[in-house]
């Protein structure tokens, strides 16, 4: 197939979402699909840095997002992706996110009459409330609805959010879950100067968080158990590896912790396999990467249970998990693998056996099978009259 994939966050951007479609590109590309990424310009990232073969990228406007320097919000493009399409039309559309530039390849790939899918990967209806605009929570949810309902087809990431969003109006709703890379995440890439570095001997706990330092991580209950764990075993060390707008004022008001920057997928595999414990307090995940991320590093982890946690995490064996509504088990599971060394030692063994079957290769050939479904329905008769 000819494919065109949008989105306005993509490698060298280190999130979710860029991560799981810089994947889904490089997969699909070897698997012999003609691949091209429409994403917003980032020279400042780009220069320098190698070019993937496997995919060809199409930079187009963006703008920094406001308090959010990493990220960059695609400019509409209507007018621009139906003149390239209009003469060199890809056999399907999907966009991976709900921005201008995702809904402008939605409007364009209607108009010409192209088949489109969609991807469901961030709850913003559900940030709303960590940034003080409750209000918006009904325009955000009609919105999304909006977007992914102009769609053939809406990907989410687990059956269990697949049927929430089909009970608030969502339709045509399908699972692309998240695979994980069991080379690059591996307990062999432990690393004993890494952890001397951190200050931590041998039998010190050490406690890593990964992901991007903003409001809707739920860092206050994070902190909250740090504190609990530290008060009940004064060796544990913290960790956190990331970048994000809270950052500075996290920095400054923890310098217990140890606070990293942003490293290559290789890199932050050794920081994850030099720790013990993970704690995942985010409640706001359409999957949670980082958590498969920490099992197949052989961590013992705590969560909530929800997506990434619900599917993968058997509590007692693989993990802990603490209902979605309470808040002070989550702290009281945390304290636990703080201070009992042979609980640690018992879900740090059968961590990794949760996820090694969750392969890339897998999700992403029942990914591909789906989209040709799709394209061999055929384009039929624009959707949308251009204006």
């Amino acid at each position: 197939m000819k494919l065109a994939l949008v989105t306005e966050t993509f490698p060298p951007e280190i999130n979710g979402v860029a991560m799981t479609f810089g994947v889904i590109a490089r997969e699909l590309g070897r698997r012999g699909h003609e691949v091209t990424v429409y994403r917003p310009r980032r020279d400042d990232l780009l220069r320098g840095a190698a070019r993937p073969s496997e995919y060809v990228e199409c930079p187009l406007p963006g703008l920094p997002i406001p308090g959010y320097p990493l990220l960059r919000l695609g400019l509409p493009a209507v007018g621009r992706l139906r003149r390239r399409w209009r003469g060199d039309p890809p056999d399907l559309v999907h966009v991976a996110t709900e921005g201008p530039l995702g809904a402008s390849a939605i409007t364009a790939a209607r108009q010409l009459g192209i088949p489109v899918t969609s991807s469901f990967h961030t709850n913003f209806h559900a940030y709303t409330s960590h940034y003080r605009s409750g209000l918006l929570h009904g325009l955000v949810l009609a919105w999304l609805r909006r977007v992914h309902n102009r769609t053939r087809r809406t990907f989410a990431p687990t059956e269990e959010l697949c049927a929430e969003l089909a009970a608030t109006g969502f339709r045509d709703l399908a699972v692309l879950s998240r695979g994980v890379d069991t080379w690059q995440f591996h307990p062999a890439r432990r690393c004993p100067a890494l952890r001397q570095q951190w200050g931590a001997a041998p039998d010190d706990p050490v406690v890593i968080h990964v992901g991007r330092m903003a409001a809707e991580k739920n860092y206050p209950l994070l902190f909250r158990a740090y504190a609990a764990m530290r008060a009940a075993n004064p060796r544990c060390r913290f960790v956190l590896a990331g970048e994000g707008p809270l950052k500075p004022a996290l920095s400054r008001s923890h310098p217990e912790c140890i606070f990293e920057g942003v490293f290559s997928r290789e890199e932050i595999g050794r920081h994850y396999a030099s720790a013990d414990l993970y704690v995942h307090a985010s409640l706001t995940e359409t999957f949670g990467n980082v958590l498969t991320e920490a099992l197949a590093s052989g961590l013992a982890v705590v969560g909530f249970d929800y997506a990434a946690a619900r599917q993968f995490v058997t509590h007692g064996r693989s993990g802990l998990v603490a209902p979605c509504d309470a808040p002070e088990d989550l702290i009281e599971f945390a304290v636990m693998l703080a201070t009992d060394g042979m609980l640690r030692t018992q879900l740090r063994a059968a961590a990794r056996a949760a996820v090694e079957l969750q392969s890339w290769d897998r999700v992403i050939g029942k990914f591909e099978a789906e989209l040709q479904a799709v394209a061999a329905e055929g384009s039929g008769e624009p959707q949308e009259v251009p204006a």
